[in-house]
């Protein structure tokens, strides 16, 4: 917003302006405290989520949902009462610190409550709602740059508390996960009634047994970081590591850091970039929807792969269409400029059915118990990491490499479409206390942890694995 630039980034508003200026559409808006304010919240959310791994642990998924959405308000307040720079920091290191925590407790809590056969469309909710708190944000941000007086940005910005005390007060009457009651507290009755309750059935014997046996495991694990580097959870951790830094290579944190800045550097006006960035959220939220109703019915494999060619696609294309069609003086015609806001609602639409909620829901799965909380945290500390990474570089390639940054983020995507073909097994309907058999049968993994397995054997005397 024009206001709020003016207030507290008056260099990056004179520049936009071209008041007095003479400077590439690229890098109009290419200043380090505006980077510094964007980026500052995933730098602090990376070190909360590394402090909430043992909070999640220990307490449960419950509390550190208390605790990030408690955070949540108080940044909330900072934001929207902001009168300098540094209040707009502190605003978004205290929501920094919220999203560290939520984001590594929630979607282990939805993975250990869901059935096997629903648990990928119900932890696809988790990027539904992340899709749609983008949405109502950027339809909210539409209507406040109404505000002649220009304030609006206030709003906007003390929002966030609204979203955050439905958290905070919801988390308060969830129960905690099976998992957590037993690996807590040996509460097998407890647990066995809070499963016939969410199964809906009697017969949950079968997957108490498998908490209890994976209980039993996790209570000797005593540095669940630590031990998420032996060898027998190599593939887990490959996992945990490259899915998050592959989904943030996408590009698609331009799309939601600075897509109303890129569709102003295409020419659009002000109003008219922001109700784009309301148009692409609505195509995001729509295929959110979709990959709710096929993730368990096509698997995890066929999402990563179709939406990864989608993305390509549409990066080529935007790229193609800046470097034919985008000079540094001159604005874009606007048939090409919507043509590229077409463009980026293909790509978007192929991110939010397949890396955005795959993301959290593959490495939740995968990993089991004993280094369920170490294993989500590597994931959150790794989104963060590299939407920092990306947050405080994009405006700074965008100038220097121009057209060529989204052949880079193509580029990416290609390499990530390979490493999900070549390297990940599908995961679907399987219960996730059983999830080692899939590193037994695949071609590569099968060799890492068969390894493992023949020397358990050879330490034993006996066969590691039973049946096969």
């Amino acid at each position: 917003m024009d206001s709020f630039r003016k207030r507290f980034f008056p260099e990056v508003y004179r520049q936009s302006q071209k008041q007095g200026t003479k400077v590439s559409h690229y890098c109009e808006f290419n200043s380090e405290l505006l980077t510094v304010f964007t980026s500052s919240l995933y730098i602090a959310g990376l070190v909360a989520t590394l402090v909430a791994a043992s909070i999640t642990r220990r307490y449960g998924r419950r509390v550190s949902m208390l605790i990030g959405g408690t955070v949540f308000v108080v940044g909330s307040v900072f934001g929207g009462a902001g009168v300098n720079v540094p209040m707009l920091i502190l605003n978004r290191i205290l929501l920094g610190i919220g999203l560290g925590f939520t984001n590594q407790s929630i979607p282990l809590y939805l993975s250990e409550m869901a059935p096997p056969q629903y648990r990928g469309a119900i932890n696809n909710g988790f990027e539904l709602c992340i899709s749609l708190g983008l949405l109502f944000a950027n339809i909210l941000n539409y209507f406040v740059n109404k505000i002649t007086a220009g304030w609006g940005w206030r709003i906007s910005l003390s929002m966030a508390a609204l979203p955050a005390a439905f958290l905070t007060m919801g988390a308060i009457f969830l129960p905690e996960t099976p998992s957590f009651i037993i690996q807590r507290d040996g509460d097998t009755d407890k647990a066995m009634i809070l499963l016939q309750k969410l199964r809906g059935t009697t017969s949950v014997q079968k997957e108490l047994d498998d908490l209890v046996s994976a209980s039993n495991l996790s209570r000797t694990t005593r540095y669940p970081f630590r031990n998420i580097f032996m060898r027998k959870y190599r593939p887990q951790l490959v996992i945990a590591l490259l899915i998050p830094f592959f989904n943030q290579v996408t590009g698609i944190n331009v799309m939601n850091f600075y897509a109303p800045v890129m569709f102003r550097t295409l020419g659009l006006k002000e109003q008219a970039s922001l109700l784009s960035s309301v148009v692409t959220r609505l195509c995001a939220t729509f295929a959110n929807i979709i990959a709710m109703i096929v993730v368990d019915r096509f698997g995890r494999r066929k999402l990563f792969l179709v939406g990864g060619v989608q993305m390509i696609l549409s990066q080529f294309t935007v790229g193609a269409i800046l470097a034919a069609k985008f000079k540094d003086y001159e604005d874009m015609n606007n048939e090409y400029a919507y043509l590229v806001l077409i463009t980026m609602c293909v790509f978007v639409a192929g991110f939010a059915w397949s890396w955005g909620p795959l993301t959290f829901l593959v490495p939740a799965e995968v990993c089991p118990l004993e280094i369920r909380s170490a294993g989500q945290s590597i994931v959150v500390a790794v989104v963060f990491l590299m939407a920092f990474v990306i947050g405080q570089t994009f405006l700074e390639v965008l100038c220097s490499i121009k057209s060529a940054t989204f052949f880079v983020f193509g580029g990416w995507i290609c390499l990530m479409t390979l490493f999900v073909y070549l390297f990940l097994p599908e995961t679907k309907k399987l219960p996730m206390e059983q999830m080692e058999q899939i590193w037994r049968r695949h071609w590569f993994w099968k060799k890492i942890v068969g390894e493992e397995v023949e020397k358990k054997e050879a330490e034993s005397g006996k066969s590691a694995l039973p049946g096969l």
